[in-house]
């Protein structure tokens, strides 16, 4: 059923002035080792999506295998991206903390494994623990969020979640260099044993709730087929985009297979999600106008964002001249403006809505990456580094409210949901973002110097600066096109509708 009448005053109401009852958290004071046990969980998640890249020379040397080292970030993440919508329905099916645990469990237990590696095979093996860990960790701490804040409040602790994600992307590949140079690159994964205990000891202590005795009394059937065939349709979807172009042709027969073996699976699952009394990712979700809405913010979110972390540091240091530090601190300028953003952002969906929310951020976005798309080899790095700044004030005009609105347009027992279904939709933009902006800038390279080679064996940095400019160039200018559907996704949300609430 669609969860809530369209068109409604967003009002301060007492769904909007207290968190609600289904997370019994005790004393209001509570809520900060809450959120502290959420952002820790987060930030071990978001730095182990970065921290192995500057050691992956370290581990190569230890373990061998360099021509599989791809796949310790490919089977980290996909493990993560696929399980995030499941994970989000057993939440409401057995309460967040239930599947928060369990994520921490996972992912620590994941790690020591990852440490006690002796071979790069085994490595890659219990990457994927991890990462089914971390699918566990991001949908339950953002809907803990949900529960104890309320509508008002959410921007706020959202924006300290976000500050996470944008600080690891910086520090990060940072502390593996620090790790594999001066200890060993088995301390990346030791270091996360005693944090993700602390995290597990904070939130079980401190966060109680009755949904998960709620949820078992009322015997919800677990839609185990729709639960298969979505893991197994998305592995399909996201190993296409992120391996297509590389280690297969895009129209080869192998690559034309996955998408088409991906597409059945998906027509399978549509069918059993309508014949199912409680399915895994409901179809409703699909026709509602603010959870489309978050959606496609959602997405463009991580297309855009993917673009420019990945070829602005590239392009400062070979193009611009600049240094690795200084590169670094151009593209960090994302995580200041987003958090700033994200703060705020309560404010403005409060009183105005969250339609103008989400069009302020894409204006802010559409000239972010205009600012980005216009420097060129002569323009000063602090010009790229004003591009990101203003690109996260609008991320953070998006993406945050986004995910409150979706929270705020369901009931309790589906607000997981809502928040799989939106996380989902971040990681599939950004894989989308790898095929897309790899094929754009290995497309002008080839024209440039010919040659057939496939999406992903050009190495860009090694290119001349005349080969190098215009293929980035072309990449900023496919993320301002992409950022054009910012635009699309607050026309879609309504401007006004009231929160629903037990």
């Amino acid at each position: 059923m669609a969860p809530v009448g369209r068109g409604l005053r967003l009002v301060v109401t007492s769904s909007t002035a207290a968190p609600v009852t289904r997370a019994s958290v005790g004393l209001r004071s509570d809520r900060g080792p809450i959120l502290a046990s959420v952002m820790l969980s987060t930030a071990l998640v978001a730095i182990d999506t970065t921290i192995l890249a500057t050691a992956v020379p370290a581990v190569v040397e230890d373990l061998g295998g360099f021509t599989q080292f791809p796949w310790l970030f490919s089977t980290y993440l996909l493990a993560q991206a696929v399980t995030t919508p499941i994970y989000g329905k057993l939440a409401d099916v057995f309460g967040r903390k239930p599947l928060m645990l369990l994520g921490i469990g996972l992912f620590v237990l994941g790690s020591v494994l990852c440490a006690l590696s002796w071979s790069m095979t085994a490595l890659i093996v219990f990457r994927a623990v991890q990462g089914l860990g971390a699918g566990a960790i991001q949908p339950a701490g953002v809907t803990i969020m949900g529960d104890i804040y309320s509508v008002a409040e959410r921007a706020v602790a959202q924006s300290y979640v976000a500050g996470v994600w944008a600080t690891a992307a910086v520090v990060g590949p940072t502390l593996g260099g620090v790790f594999s140079e001066h200890l060993s690159w088995r301390w990346i994964f030791w270091i996360n044993v005693p944090l993700g205990a602390l995290a597990a000891v904070v939130l079980a202590r401190r966060f109680h709730e009755t949904a998960a005795a709620e949820a078992r009394s009322e015997r919800r059937p677990i839609d185990v087929a729709g639960a298969v065939l979505l893991a197994a349709a998305a592995v399909l979807v996201l190993l296409g985009l992120l391996e297509g172009g590389i280690r297969w042709a895009w129209w080869s027969p192998a690559g034309v297979a996955i998408f088409a073996s991906a597409a059945v699976l998906l027509g399978a699952f549509i069918a059993v999600e309508r014949r199912v009394a409680d399915p895994v990712l409901p179809l409703w979700v699909f026709r509602d106008r603010v959870l489309n809405a978050a959606t496609i913010g959602a997405f463009v979110v991580g297309m855009v964002m993917l673009g420019v972390t990945s070829y602005v540091p590239v392009y400062a240091q070979r193009v611009l001249g600049a240094g690795a530090i200084v590169a670094g601190l151009a593209v960090a300028a994302l995580a200041i403006g987003w958090p700033i953003a994200a703060s705020t952002a309560g404010r403005v969906y409060v009183r105005w809505g969250f339609r103008p929310c989400l069009l302020a951020g894409s204006v802010f976005g559409l000239a972010g990456t205009g600012i980005v798309a216009l420097v060129g080899p002569d323009s000063p790095v602090w010009l790229l580094a004003l591009g990101c700044l203003v690109l996260g004030l609008g991320l953070g005009y998006v993406a945050s409210p986004g995910i409150v609105a979706a929270q705020s347009a369901v009931a309790w027992r589906n607000r997981g949901v809502a928040t799989g279904t939106n996380m989902f939709a971040r990681s599939v933009g950004s894989a989308v973002g790898v095929a897309v902006f790899g094929a754009v800038a290995n497309g002008v390279v080839a024209s440039h110097v010919g040659g057939g080679r496939a999406a992903g064996e050009v190495d860009l940095e090694a290119l001349p600066v005349g080969v190098l400019d215009p293929a980035l160039h072309a990449v900023f200018v496919g993320v301002l096109l992409a950022s054009l559907a910012l635009v699309v996704a607050g026309l879609v949300m309504p401007n006004r509708f009231e929160p629903v609430s037990e």
